[in-house]
C-alpha cells in the first residue's frame, strides 16, 4: 500500500512541526527551570549572609529586623546546616534528623546532588556549611518536561486509535459493500445458466457437456456463498479439520498444472474444530494459489496438519522466491501484493476468515529464496 506524494508530503510536515512544538516547549521549559534555580540560590545565599550576620554581630538598627525578617521568609526551600567541625546546627526537614546520622548523611548526598553546598563565612573566617535542595515549585517544574511528553503521547495515542479504529470500520463496510454486491451480481447469471442448463439436458445433449456445465455452476455457487458469508458474521459448525483440509487441498491438485507436485501430511487422523466450511477452504485456497504464483506455475506445494495441544497449525509450504522479512506483517494489509496485476485482497481476506471469523491466527512462520510456509493455527473443540 502506498501513499500519494501529498499525502506522504503533509505526513511529513506534520511530523516536523509536531516535532518542532514540542523542542521549543522542551527548551523553554529548561531555561526557565535553569532562570529558577538561579533565583532560589541567590535567595539561600542572602540566607546565609543574614544568618552569620546575625550569630556574629548585634542587631543595626539601620537595617532593624531586616536578616531576621529574611530568615523567616525562607520556609520552601528544604536545608541542613552543619558547623565547622561538622556538627548539626540546624535544620527546617520535616524529619527528626537531629538523632538520626544515617537520614541526615542521606539527605545531605541528595542535596549535595541537586545544588552545590554554599560556605558560610564572616569577615573572611569560615563558620558553617549550608546544604540545600530544591523546593517542592521546582522539582514540580523539574518533572514537567517529562508530564507533558507523556500528556501528548496518551493524546496522540488517542487520535491514532481512533483514526485506526475509524478505519478498520470504514474497510468492514467497504467488505461487506463489496462482498454483498459481488455475491448480488453473480447470482442474477447464474439462475440464468441453471435454467439454460435444464433446457441443455431436455434436449438430449451428450450427459458429459451438461455435468461439466454443473461443475462450473456448482463452484459458482460456492464463489457466490463464500462472497455473501463475508459481508455478515457466518455461522460456525463442528467439522473434522482434516478431512476438510484435505477436500480442499484435492479440490485444487485437480485443478492445478502437473508442473505442480502436491503433499499431504497429518500427523492427526482427526480433529473437531469450529469451522464455517465455505470460508475456511477459500482460505486454504488463497493461499494454496498464493504459493503457485511465486513459484511462477513450477514447483512443489506441501499441506500438513500438526496438533500442538489444544491448537492445530495447518502448514502450507511452497518453493516460491520468498518473501522479505520486513513484509510478514505488511503483506496482510488490503491492497499489499507483489504482483504486477493483483489487487492485495487475497491474504487480507484470508487473516480477516481465520482471525476475525474463526478466532485464530495467521502468519508467515518462515520464508527464504527456497521458499515460504504460511501457518493457519486454530483452537480444537473440547
Amino acid at each position: 500500500m502506498k501513499f500519494n506524494p501529498k499525502q506522504r508530503t503533509s505526513n511529513i510536515i506534520l511530523l516536523i512541526s509536531a516535532f518542532v512544538i514540542v523542542s521549543l516547549i522542551l527548551w523553554n521549559t529548561n531555561i526557565f527551570f535553569e532562570k529558577f534555580k538561579q533565583e532560589e540560590r541567590l535567595k539561600i545565599q542572602n540566607w546565609a549572609a543574614a544568618q552569620a550576620e546575625i550569630d556574629n554581630s548585634p542587631v543595626d538598627e539601620e537595617l532593624g529586623n531586616l536578616p531576621v525578617q529574611i530568615l523567616q521568609n525562607n520556609t520552601t526551600t528544604p536545608m541542613i546546616l552543619l558547623n565547622k567541625d561538622g556538627s548539626l546546627k540546624t535544620h527546617n526537614m520535616p524529619e527528626d534528623v537531629t538523632n538520626d546520622t544515617l537520614l541526615l548523611q542521606r539527605k545531605i548526598r541528595k542535596f549535595k546532588n541537586e545544588n552545590d553546598p554554599i560556605l558560610m563565612s564572616y569577615k573572611g573566617e569560615e563558620l558553617a556549611t549550608l546544604y540545600y535542595g530544591n523546593s517542592e515549585v521546582l522539582n514540580k517544574l523539574k518533572y514537567y518536561p517529562v508530564a507533558l511528553l507523556l500528556i501528548i503521547f496518551l493524546f496522540g495515542a488517542v487520535i491514532f486509535f481512533f483514526f485506526k479504529t475509524n478505519k478498520a470500520s470504514e474497510q468492514n463496510k467497504l467488505w461487506a459493500g463489496m462482498a454483498k454486491e459481488t455475491a448480488h451480481q453473480i447470482g442474477t447469471p447464474l439462475t440464468s445458466l441453471l435454467g439454460w442448463n435444464e433446457i441443455l439436458r431436455s434436449e438430449n445433449i451428450n450427459p458429459e457437456i451438461t455435468k461439466e456445465i454443473e461443475k462450473d455452476i456448482d463452484r459458482l455457487q460456492t464463489i457466490t456463498e463464500r462472497f455473501s458469508k463475508v459481508g455478515s458474521k457466518p455461522e460456525l459448525e463442528v467439522h473434522d479439520i482434516v478431512s476438510e483440509t484435505k477436500k480442499a487441498y484435492q479440490y485444487l491438485k485437480r485443478r492445478s498444472s502437473k508442473l505442480i507436485h502436491f503433499s499431504f501430511d497429518s500427523e492427526i487422523e482427526s480433529l473437531p474444530v469450529q469451522l464455517n466450511l465455505p470460508l475456511y477452504n477459500w482460505s486454504i485456497e488463497n493461499l494454496v494459489k498464493n504459493g503457485i504464483d511465486a513459484m511462477k506455475g513450477k514447483g512443489n506445494i506441501s499441506v500438513q496438519l500438526e496438533k500442538n495441544g489444544n491448537t492445530v497449525n495447518i502448514l502450507i509450504s511452497d518453493t516460491g522466491h520468498g518473501i522479505p522479512k520486513g513484509d510478514y506483517q505488511t503483506i496482510f494489509n488490503p491492497g499489499v501484493t507483489t504482483k504486477k496485476r493483483g489487487w492485495g485482497l487475497g491474504l487480507s481476506l484470508v487473516k480477516r476468515i481465520i482471525e476475525e471469523y474463526h478466532k485464530g491466527k495467521i502468519k508467515v512462520l518462515s520464508s527464504s529464496k527456497e521458499g515460504t510456509i504460511m501457518q493457519i493455527s486454530l483452537k480444537a473443540v473440547v
